[in-house]
């Protein structure tokens, strides 16, 4: 990548005020953009064709930077530029700062909002499909990205109150999977429960009467699971929207597994099944 020639010393300036804003979620909401921080979510970044719209360098890091990011070129309209550090690291959300801050526009067409069940099924491909409600621990979110990612889930489905897509931490954990992750949001989560329903079994992942055991449930190409929240499970309504419930069996004096982890092991055995 080549240096960009701009450089910005005043914490003043528009972009960097715009990119200090997208640590909130109404401004990336508002704004249609999200940041991210860190050379390797922004080579993944290109790689997966985000488009940035302003890529931001620490002065002392620069030419390193651009060595390291290698023949991979900007788009366009992208706007390069290099930060004195001091300015850069009043920016920076990092501990350790690598030197580099990218912004980027929300993908509309991989991660979509749907309000019924008739769009529901029209942004659901054919495929693997997970759900997460409620999930709003941003580490746990993440990891289900990433795990999704890597046991070939097609499609997640999040209820609309799950930790936001773009925050710093869903980023950092699910190590730039997001950027090629299928990921439906649900206004009506029953609602996206019961549509899922017209295509197979449901199951949620929540202790009951009648829940089933992982190891001795029996598998089914289209099935879809369901976890909950960190420390409420599944909502009432949404149990009931579903076919049947199934647990993972654990050790004597083990209550739960974090919802990340838990929601890892299930996908991996759908995966499997």
């Amino acid at each position: 990548m080549q240096r960009p020639q701009e450089y910005i010393s005043s914490r003043q300036n528009p972009t960097v005020m715009l990119t200090a804003s997208l640590a909130e979620r109404k401004y990336r909401n508002r704004h249609g953009l999200f940041r991210i921080d860190g050379k390797k979510l922004l080579i993944e970044a290109l790689d997966a064709a985000m488009s940035p719209v302003a890529v931001l360098l620490r002065e002392s890091s620069a030419q390193a930077l651009c060595e390291e990011i290698g023949d991979r070129t900007l788009p366009a309209d992208c706007r390069g530029a290099v930060l004195s550090d001091a300015v850069f690291d009043r920016l920076s959300e990092e501990h350790s700062p690598e030197g580099v801050i990218a912004v980027c526009r929300k993908p509309a067409s991989l991660h979509l909002s749907v309000s019924g069940e008739e769009d529901l099924l029209a942004g659901v491909p054919e495929g693997r499909v997970f759900m997460l409600e409620s999930v709003r621990d941003p580490g746990n979110l993440g990891t289900a990205i990433r795990s999704a990612r890597a046991f070939g889930v097609d499609t997640l489905i999040l209820s609309a109150d799950c930790a936001d897509l773009y925050h710093p931490r869903v980023l950092r954990a699910a190590m730039g999977t997001l950027f090629s992750q299928r990921v439906v949001i649900a206004e009506d989560f029953p609602a996206a429960v019961r549509a899922m329903r017209s295509r197979g079994r449901v199951l949620a992942a929540a202790l009951d009467r009648e829940a089933v055991r992982l190891d001795a449930l029996d598998k089914r190409a289209n099935d879809v699971i369901i976890v909950g929240n960190e420390g409420h499970g599944i909502s009432p309504q949404t149990l009931a929207a579903a076919d049947a419930c199934i647990f993972i069996p654990m050790a004597c004096g083990v209550e739960s597994l974090n919802a990340g982890v838990a929601a890892s092991v299930l996908m991996w055995e759908l995966a499997h099944g």
